[in-house]
């Protein structure tokens, strides 16, 4: 069994049996709107994901520890063969391109009696410090599925890894344990499975380097991608749940639906109103994960008691906002009741308690009027201190020699009270400093500072004002922070249910802009149902966008080859295709009329070929390993498998034999074949016969008009097959020569009718005339009568080949 560490890095490769603790960079956070989300997004770059695996008789069991939350994700045993492809599910979420790092660990750390103890004895935050033993006991049995072998053994060697390593406090005392802020549950059982290639070539994410100079070494921006159109969360965690929620696109029709309930209820025109409050009560939802691990190190920043104090509000506004909405709709329902009082007695407080001005302007804790009486008295003595003490100075000047013209009684913390008198010219040495009835302290900045008798008496009778009162208002903090910290478990909750609706609040917005209507599932369905679908990126970039329906389902027409001249929008139909699926599977609002999804578990595609160096692999032999194979390998009768020119980085005849053979495979599959959209050129697919006639197969193209010279796309899907590819008419469009095309085209007929090509007479005969003229200038350029010329040499070197060439 083996334990491996893994910083920020590419995803490993699947362990054999045994155990494994991993991390990853989370994902990048959203840029920051003022000072404090700036310092919170300093500490979230630096964020690392550890996972631990562990897999042993054909269950898996994962646990991850998030450092941007400080929360312990698990998942519950699950079934996975040796080909662990929920292992590569889970790890697709965190792929980078650097290389993790791997440390192995003994199989003693995952042992499950002393992972249990791991667990029953951790020091975690939302457990308050009263809670008996019993009780955290059975606390914790109501998170942890203890009957969940795999999972706490996971759980167990993350917790070893984690306190071996010391995540995140490195340079903190040895008793200061890594901060755990709450366990959470997930699953991946119901998920649809799709690969990094086909997030790429659909643009569902799309990283861009920052324009900003300032920028430039912070990473990257979301380009034009769905991620970047959907995307109108107004908090971070918003953000951060919406990418989760597109990585995990999920089969749970439960779950989809509840999203969806919660999009319509915004849709409606009279809610409009009460979905922008609460868009601007979102707003305010700042980063508590963070703010809950400063203080559970003792970190807190004067700025956090104030962002804590207007998060709470704001979430006791979205409660009081959900209590007047349906209750039928289970997020509405979950935050009404799950805002506890907890939160009011929070932000009762620290508003009672906490001086957000006074902290602010000295850049520490203070604590409002009326709180403590004695550091009330205190500071009252401290405001009162510069006119006391230009009074003790005055008679302090009165015993004073008559030389030393003025003097002054100056307060220094963690010093005290001083007697500030001004250098004197006699005052040359060390020696001359010395006064009677005086201790010299130092000199500074031309100014002696001394103890005399009364500077003593203000010591013992005011002390350290300034530490004292500093003393008591941290132990004030501190008391504070417990009180927080005991009721961490209902901050961490109200992150969940708000990052949720803010996630369902952005698509909500974004469906309503765009014109996206509600899909609907159907299990019985195998396959997809669109009915005038739009691509949601292409119609945002085009003035005229022309809709098109799609239809996968039963046993007719599974596999379908579309044919049609180039640029005539093959591929944007195929993208539009799998997008509008995706988007349904993320429970989102759909560019379609109607859009039906059945059962789908898993989406391939072979639309752009990833070329990369560093694989040291051709273009071709990435669409056969990466791409195509894997949807061979793969895809079952619910899955649906997008395929765009495959077959031509290589030979023609090769490459269309290949895709021949592709599709006969599926094909001959019969009522199990995956829903198969093709695109391609390769018009002697359909010419030769090379696919076997029957229901499972159909032929569509895209509708053209040639106009004269001219060809009119009209964008339009329809049953039929291509009869040309029109290939001149795209290259006239590019600007090519009209010579060329010519010759092209002559080119193309010669090939079709079987006869030989010769070449073009007219250009033998001008590159004949060429190469004739450039011989006789270098032959005019010889001297004859030069006795080193070696006429033999230049024939052979220069009259003998270029004779072979003009002949």
């Amino acid at each position: 069994m083996a334990s491996v560490g893994v910083i920020p890095g590419r995803t490993p490769q699947s362990p054999g049996p045994g155990a494994a603790s991993a991390g990853f960079p989370s994902p990048a956070p959203v840029p920051g709107r003022g000072e404090t989300e700036a310092e919170e997004e300093n500490e979230q770059e630096l964020a690392e994901t550890h996972l631990c695996v562990l897999w042993a008789s054909g269950h898996l069991g994962i646990a991850y520890y998030d450092t941007s939350d400080s929360t312990i994700h698990f998942m519950p045993d699950a079934p996975d063969q040796e080909s662990l492809r929920l292992l590569q599910r889970a790890s697709q979420e965190h792929r980078e391109p650097k290389r993790p790092e791997i440390v192995f660990l003994p199989s003693v750390d995952f042992g499950l009696e002393i992972s249990k103890q791991r667990l029953l004895s951790g020091n975690y935050a939302f457990i308050p410090d009263s809670t008996t033993a019993t009780e955290k006991i059975l606390f914790l049995s109501s998170i942890i599925p203890f009957d969940c072998v795999l999972t706490v053994r996971a759980l167990g060697g993350l917790l070893k890894f984690l306190g071996r390593r010391r995540i995140g406090i490195e340079l903190e005392d040895y008793n200061v344990s890594v901060p755990i802020l709450g366990f959470k549950k997930f699953v991946l059982t119901h998920l649809v499975s799709i690969d990094q290639d086909t997030y790429s070539v659909l643009q569902i994410f799309k990283s861009e380097s920052h324009p900003s100079v300032y920028k430039v070494a912070s990473g990257l921006k979301e380009g034009l991608s769905l991620f970047g159109i959907l995307n109108r969360c107004r908090c971070k965690w918003g953000e951060k749940l919406l990418r989760l929620w597109f990585t995990r696109p999920t089969q749970d029709l439960g779950e989809l639906n509840s999203r969806l309930d919660v999009i319509q209820f915004f849709l409606l025109p009279q809610n409009l109103d009460i979905a922008q409050m609460l868009h601007r009560l979102l707003s305010h939802i700042k980063n508590v994960p963070l703010i809950l691990k400063r203080m559970k190190l003792s970190h807190t920043k004067a700025s956090d008691w104030q962002v804590l104090y207007k998060t709470v509000y704001s979430a006791l506004g979205l409660r009081d906002a959900c209590r007047s909405l349906p209750q039928s709709i289970q997020l509405f329902q979950d935050i009404a009741q799950e805002f506890s009082d907890d939160l009011h007695h929070i932000a009762s407080l620290i508003g009672k308690v906490v001086d957000f001005e006074g902290s602010l302007a000295e850049n520490r804790f203070t604590v409002l009027p009326n709180i403590d009486p004695d550091i009330d008295e205190k500071k009252r003595r401290l405001m009162g201190l510069p006119s006391f003490l230009t009074e003790v100075a005055r008679k302090e000047l009165e015993n004073l020699d008559s030389r030393i013209p003025s003097c002054s009684v100056i307060y220094i913390p963690l010093i005290g009270f001083l007697l500030s008198i001004p250098r004197l010219p006699s005052m040359a040495e060390a020696s001359d400093f010395e006064i009677e009835g005086l201790d010299f302290m130092f000199l500074s900045e031309e100014k002696l500072h001394y103890r005399s008798a009364r500077t003593k008496e203000l010591d013992v009778l005011l002390g350290d004002l300034h530490c004292d009162i500093r003393d008591q208002e941290t132990l004030l903090m501190y008391q504070l922070q417990c009180q927080v910290l005991a009721r961490a478990s209902v901050l961490t909750r109200v992150l969940d249910l708000a990052s949720r609706l803010d996630v369902l609040l952005a698509l909500a917005s974004a469906a309503r802009d765009y014109g996206y209507s509600r899909p609907r599932y159907s299990p019985q369905l195998l396959g997809v149902r669109i009915q005038n679908g739009r691509h949601p990126l292409m119609e945002l970039c085009a003035r005229t966008f022309v809709p098109n329906s799609a239809e996968c389902g039963g046993d007719r027409g599974r596999v379908k080859v579309i044919t049609g001249p180039n640029s005539s929008g093959k591929s944007i139909y195929l993208k539009q295709v799998g997008l509008i699926t995706f988007m349904a599977l993320v429970g989102s609002f759909v560019p379609a009329e109607e859009a039906e999804i059945g059962a789908v578990d898993a989406i391939f595609t072979r639309i752009h070929s990833c070329e990369s160096i560093s694989l040291g692999l051709s273009t071709f032999m990435i669409d056969l390993n990466q791409q195509v194979a894997k949807a061979v390998n793969n895809a079952t009768k619910q899955s649906l498998v997008l395929i765009d020119e495959f077959g031509k980085g290589t030979n023609t005849v090769d490459g269309l034999a290949l895709l021949a053979a592709v599709l006969r495979h599926w094909l001959a599959l019969g009522p199990v074949c995956p829903h198969i959209f093709v695109a391609t050129n390769f018009l002697s697919l359909v010419q030769l016969q090379l696919l076997p006639q029957g229901p499972l197969l159909q032929y569509l193209t895209m509708e053209t008009c040639e106009d004269g010279d001219d060809l009119v796309f009209f964008y339009q899907v329809c049953e039929g097959i291509a009869k040309a590819s029109h290939a001149s008419h795209t290259a006239a469009q590019a600007g090519l020569p009209d010579q060329l095309l010519t010759r092209g085209k002559e080119v193309s007929d010669l090939i079709r009718s079987g006869k030989p090509i010769k070449p073009v007479r007219e250009l033998l005969k001008e590159k004949q005339m060429e190469n004739c003229q450039t011989l006789v200038d270098k032959f005019l350029k010889l001297d004859l009568e030069d006795p080193d010329l070696d006429l033999d040499l230049f024939m052979s070197q220069e009259v003998l080949p270029a004779a072979s060439a003009i002949l």
